[in-house]
Parts: C-alpha cells; structure tokens; sequence
C-alpha cells in the first residue's frame, strides 16, 4: 500500500511537473515573507531545570540585584604605548566618555566607571577589578536586563557605538561578553555556498549530465530555503539556539542533495530501460522513495530523541533541524519527480562533456552513442566487492582493528565548552579575552557568581565568602550585595583559571561538595553556584549522563525498524555495531583534532579545545540516522538481489556494486558539504562539521564498501534468518523489500518474480 502512494505520488508529480513546481514556489515565498514578518532572532539560553547554577539563578532573580540579567564588557587601552589610565589625562577623559555613551545605549541598566574610580585613587580602581596592576587595560562591565527582554538589536546597537569610537578616541577598543554569546548571527552563507558548488561538482562528474547535475542542487535550496524560513518563524515563538540554522544548513543540505541523488539514479536507470518519463519519475519513486522516506523518518526520530537529555535548548535545535529534515523528504517525493518529468528524456542522455570526461579524453570529444545511466554497474566496483568476498576474514580483522584504533581517543574525551580565547584573532571577542586575561588573569573571563539564602542565619554570609577565598581555586571575590527585602545574598568570585579548563570544573565542583555545605553547617541556609561558566558546566555534566539512555534508545529503535524492514535479526544488530564503530571513529578523530590539536591548523583551528558538551548528543543522534540512509540503500538492493537469486555471495556483489557508486557520490557530496562548514570560524562549527564529515567519509568507505560485504559474506544466509514466530509478529513495515517486485510489474505490466521463501 505504501508503494502504491509513492507510486502514484511521484507519477502525478511527474505528469503536472509545472502545477507542483509552481505550488512549492508559492510555499518557499510564503514562508519567506513569514519569517519576515513573525520571525525572530536565534539566542543560546544554556540552562536547563533542575540544575544549581538554575538554581542560583532563581536567588538572583528574587534578589533584584541586576545581576540575574545579561552582561557586556567594553575593554580598553591607550593606542600611546607608553601611556597609563594612571597618569594620561587624555586617555582618562576618553575613557569617561566612553562608559557615557555606553550608558545611554538601549536597556543598559548600568555601567562600570573605571575613570571615577580612577578618580579616588589608582589602588582603589585595581583593587575594583576596574584597571588593571599596571594601568595599561581597564574594563567597563555592562549590565543588560535576562535575555527575555533583550534581541540582537541591542548587540548591534553596542558594536555600532565601539565601531564610531574607534575613530574618535585614543583607545583600542574590544568588546566580549554574555551579549555577543548569545546574540551573535549564525555562521553560513560562504559555507553554504560552497558546499552546493562542490555537490554541483560532484553531481556532474557522477552523471556527466548538467541537467542531471542541477536537479538535486535546485530541490535542496527549495527545501532549505523553506526550511530555514520556517526556523526563522519558530524563532519568534520559543528561543531557537544560534547553532540550529548552521546546523539545519549543513544537515539539509546533505540528506535534501543524497535523497535526491538516489531517486534520480533509478530513475536514470528506468529510462535507459525504455520507460517514458512520467513513469520513469514514478517507479523512482516507488522503489528509491520508500527507503528515502524511512531513512529521513529516522533521522527526525533520532534527533527528537534529544527531548530524553531535558535541555530545552538542545530540544528545541532538534525540533528545528527535524523540520529541515521533513521538508526534504517530501521534496524528494514530490518536487524532485516534477522535475523529472519537466525534464523529461533528456536525463536519460550524457552530454558532450560528461561523455568525453567518461572516456578519460581531454583533448578532444569523440562521437558515440550515449551510455545509459546505470545499464550496469562499474566493473571496478564489482572487481572490488568480489575481493573481498573472497578474503572476507581478513578485511573483516583489518577494517574492525583500523576503526577501533581511530576510537582510542574517546577515552580522553573531554566536554566543556570554548570560551572566547578559542576564537580567531580576527574576532574582537577573542582581543577583549586576550586584554582580560592578560589584565586581570584567565578567570575574569569567566566569573562564578554564588547566591545564599541566609533563611535567618545571619553570620552565614560572612562565613561563605571566608571560606570561598580561602579556596586554591579562587583568585578575588567582589564586593557582598544583599537585597534588604529578601535577604538573599550575592556575591562574583573570579577563578585563577579560565571558564574551559577543566581546573575551573573542578574548582565549581568542589564549592558545590565541599566549600559551601561546610560553611552554611546544619543551618537552614542554602547557597549555590551560578553564572555562564556554571551554566555551561552542569550542561555539560547532565549531557554526559543522560548519553548512555540517549545511545541505548537509538540503538533499539533502529534495530527494531531494519528487524522490520529486512526481516532479519543478524542484518540489523550488525548495522547498530558497525554503525557505533564508525560513530566512534568520529568522536576519536574530533578529540584528538580539537584536544590535543592534531591537525588542528588546517582548518584554522588556532587553540585546544575541549569538545562542545552537547554536540557528541547531537552527532549521534543525527550521524545514526544518516548511516541508516546508506545502510537501508545498500541492504534494499542486497536484499532485492537475494530474492531474486538467491545465493547470498552474488546478492552482495550485484547489490554493493549497483549501489557503490551512488553511495560513493551521495558521501562525497555530505562530506564536502560538512567540511565547508569545518573552516568557520566558530569552534562549535568547526566540530559540527568535521565530525559529520569525518564519520559519513568513515561509513560511507571502510563500513560500506569493507564491513558490510565482509560480515555478509562471513554469516552467508544467516543474513537473513529470521524466526517464524517472529515473522508472524511483525507487521509489513512501510519499506518491506518484500514488496519491490511486484511494484515494478504493477507499473510496467509486468508478471511479478517469484520469490524465495528465505527460512
């Protein structure tokens, strides 16, 4: 039944192409000018409920200090070398100036003032954390009101004022802080566009067909353009965070390109068979769109799998990426077939280029009669999968030994997230954490911020700051504010280590266990940790421990879902291990590149970084659904194979090699788009990108084309041994290769095969 919808659905697409084109154009433009209208800004709001640094937070919401809002952090110093905050009237009276406008600017609720500082005395603006020991870099720390109330306007409005400054005054301005963390515009664009003209490249090179190679790069910009659009308007409902367009770009492309890339090869492949267009698009997609739409449905329930970790940002993101995600699934089933059939028989013909490139000439172009695309398969590929049937225990050994070692690294994973001292240097971020630091020390960039509650324990204020200084983790402590309604207490302590190093984790960890229960006693007072480096930190701690739960959900989804589309239970548990294998691979090469630096400056990685807490969450969830792709394309054919024939070695040779080269191309286009992406500038970018890069290269090369056919070959007919009580408990899934024949025959006319009865 469910072939029969594609059926119909493709071939009705196919013969009133110019109708569905015209209503995708009316979508694409009406979610264009909703974003406009109802959209929103993306923001990161990393918190999540339950935590302590949620609940230092609350204290300082109920304490009406100020300081439960946003902050901003104007840092400067005298272009003059030679030249202090200490003794320079110039500079002073510039830097008066500057915290005056800074002032004045939209929603600040206050600003620092190192010059009235500066006024009583220089010890007094040191000992205020306002200038620096030698006079040379004084900071103006800005107060904003919770993001809530707050949008990107306002970080422009700031970065506005420093950029009309600069030529003012004679101070080297920077600017850094919680504003520009969570305000700052998504990376794309340039990635974006590079990545499509690479897919282009690839896509031509595959096909030898410009028009062949435009049709999957124009259904992917529909479908992401939308896409996009629509993540724009649901950023204008709940908080979506900065990280979820650069993903949905990146992921959207990818899976939008490969789906497209898979019905149009069989598409190709029913031309050259004889059938017209319009029946050519719908037989595609009827036998390519089943596996298309059961690999996309799985990488949409992957990644709403994220819900289970209770971090709204991260659920939300997956929310987002998951409407990119449908959104090509359906292009796939409907636009790419209206294409196919306005197209009509040309896809079926190489072009001039793509025949002479195919020839291996280039000099000159020959005339020939054209090939037809996908006739059969390339003689190398079917070279190569028989060699490995043949040594099956040795590529087994070898390959599982190479992907095991690649996974060594995981051992040393390390979570956390980049500060701004991990930014390029062309950031005025990165600056403004480099004046900081050098100022003031490597933990003023990142302040813990400790609120109590005395409850009527009166010294218990007293003794908590006594006890947080004397703690080796801790550099300076500001000045005590208590809100005389409530009583509560809040007071900014700066570590002696930056907010990414771990020291810093320990140094949280340990006023949380140890400092802050032994102050407060048996009182009935309670103090906990807050602030961005807190936040982030106990992010990182509840990711990390709702992982297992997160993998063991997948894994049994997954091997559910191929149990029911393969009617085997060796073909899916064999996918979950080799899958994990490849997945593993990744996390090691992204932890020896981005924590011990390993080839970190090829893609303008400039310091180690720990490993962005969320993102081995958000791989897994999106990498195993996008392994399932392949692992549903190649084994559909396998399994078409096999019940045609019957012999399980030629199944894997015919079935690997039809598909190697769609798989091969499919792969290298994931890849280039991914790693279009590993080259911005932000590091969790850069992460997002190489790892899913890193993990499609790994699955789509040493997993497809040596694993699967060597662990194939190993369990023979095993493949597909299923019990027949089991058999008779599992419904017909909505992808049943069970059913592949008979839908063939049914739009040629054909009499289905006769089918093996695989017990």
């Amino acid at each position: 039944m469910f072939s029969k919808a594609l059926l119909s659905l493709g071939g009705g697409a196919a013969r009133h192409p110019w109708r569905v084109i015209a209503a995708w154009l009316i979508a694409a433009t009406l979610a264009v000018l909703a974003a406009v209208a109802f959209g929103g800004r993306t923001a990161d709001s990393m918190t999540a409920p339950g935590l302590d640094s949620q609940r230092a937070a609350a204290l300082i919401e109920r304490a009406g200090t100020g300081q439960e809002g946003m902050t901003a952090q104007v840092v400067v110093t005298p272009l003059d070398d030679g030249a202090t905050f200490f003794d320079d009237d110039g500079a002073r009276t510039a830097l008066t100036r500057l915290r005056a406008e800074v002032n004045r600017l939209p929603h600040v609720l206050a600003a620092s003032d190192p010059a009235g500082a500066l006024d009583k005395g220089g010890d007094t603006a040191v000992r205020g954390g306002l200038v620096s020991a030698d006079g040379r870099i004084a900071v103006v720390r800005v107060q904003y009101p919770d993001q809530s109330r707050l949008s990107g306007a306002d970080l422009d409005a700031l970065v506005a004022l420093g950029d009309r400054l600069r030529a003012e005054l004679p101070l080297r301005i920077e600017m850094g802080g919680d504003l520009f963390f969570a305000f700052s515009g998504a990376e794309g664009g340039a990635s974006e566009l590079i990545g499509l003209l690479a897919a282009a490249t690839i896509l031509f090179l595959a096909f030898g067909s410009l028009v062949a190679a435009a049709l999957p790069i124009g259904m992917a910009v529909f479908g992401l353009t939308i896409g996009v659009a629509t993540m724009t308007v649901l950023a204008g409902v709940t908080e979506v965070p900065t990280f979820a367009p650069v993903l949905g770009s990146m992921v959207g492309l990818g899976v939008g390109i490969d789906y497209a890339l898979f019905v149009l090869a069989r598409h190709r492949e029913y031309l050259a068979c004889g059938l017209d267009p319009q029946a050519a698009a719908a037989r595609a997609v009827a036998t390519a769109g089943r596996p298309v739409v059961f690999a996309g449905g799985t990488v949409v329930v992957s990644i709403l799998g994220l819900a289970v970790a209770n971090v709204p940002f991260m659920t939300v993101g997956g929310v987002a990426v998951s409407i990119v995600v449908l959104i090509m699934v359906l292009a796939s089933v409907t636009l790419l077939p209206a294409f196919l059939g306005a197209a009509g028989p040309r896809l079926g013909r190489t072009g001039r280029i793509g025949r002479a490139l195919r020839a291996g000439r280039s000099g000159r172009l020959r005339r020939r009669r054209d090939t037809p695309a996908g006739a059969a398969p390339a003689a190398g590929w079917r070279s190569w999968i028989g060699h490995v049937n043949r040594h099956p225990v040795l590529y087994a050994i070898g390959a599982a030994v190479l992907l095991l070692t690649a996974t060594l690294p995981v051992l040393g994973l390390r979570v956390g997230l980049p500060d701004d001292g991990s930014l390029p240097n062309s950031r005025t971020e990165r600056r403004a954490y480099d004046l900081v630091a050098e100022g003031f020390g490597p933990g003023t960039n990142g302040p813990l911020v400790i609120a109590a509650d005395p409850s009527g324990d009166r010294g218990v204020v007293d003794r908590l700051v006594e006890a947080v200084a004397t703690d080796p983790g801790i550099a300076s402590i500001a000045p005590t504010q208590v809100d005389r309604a409530t009583g509560i207490a809040t007071f900014v302590v700066f570590p002696t280590t930056s907010p990414q190093d771990k020291a810093t984790t320990d140094t949280i960890a340990r006023l949380r266990t140890d400092v802050l229960p032994t102050a407060i006693g048996d009182g009935p007072a309670r103090a906990h940790v807050g602030g961005a480096a807190a936040s982030l930190s106990d992010v990182g701690q509840r990711t990390s421990e709702r992982l297992p739960l997160f993998v063991a959900a997948v894994l049994a989804m997954s091997f559910l879902l191929l149990m029911l589309v393969f009617r085997s239970v060796l073909v899916p548990l064999k996918a979950v291990l080799l899958n994990l294998l490849s997945i593993g691979a990744a996390y090691g090469i992204m932890v020896a590149v981005f924590q011990w630096g390993w080839g970190g400056a090829l893609i303008g990685l400039e310091a180690t970084v720990p490993i962005v807490s969320f993102i081995p969450m958000f791989l897994f969830a999106i990498l195993f659904g996008l392994s399932m792709d392949y692992e549903v394309f190649l084994l559909s054919r396998v399994r078409e194979e096999y019940l045609r024939s019957g012999d399980n070695g030629t199944a894997i040779v015919e079935g690997v090699s039809r598909t190697a080269r769609i798989i091969t191309s499919a792969a290298l286009i994931m890849v280039a788009v991914f790693l279009s992406f590993a080259v911005a500038d932000d590091p969790s970018t850069k992460m997002f990108g190489l790892g899913l890069a890193t993990a499609i290269f790994i699955d789509a090369t040493v997993v497809r084309m040596v694993l699967v056919p060597a662990t194939m070959t190993l369990l023979g007919r095993a493949n597909w041994w299923l019990p027949q009580w089991l058999d008779r408990m599992l419904p017909r899934g909505p992808v049943d290769t069970h059913d592949t024949d008979d839908t063939d025959a049914e739009s040629t006319g054909e009499a289905p095969r006769p089918r093996l009865v695989d017990r």
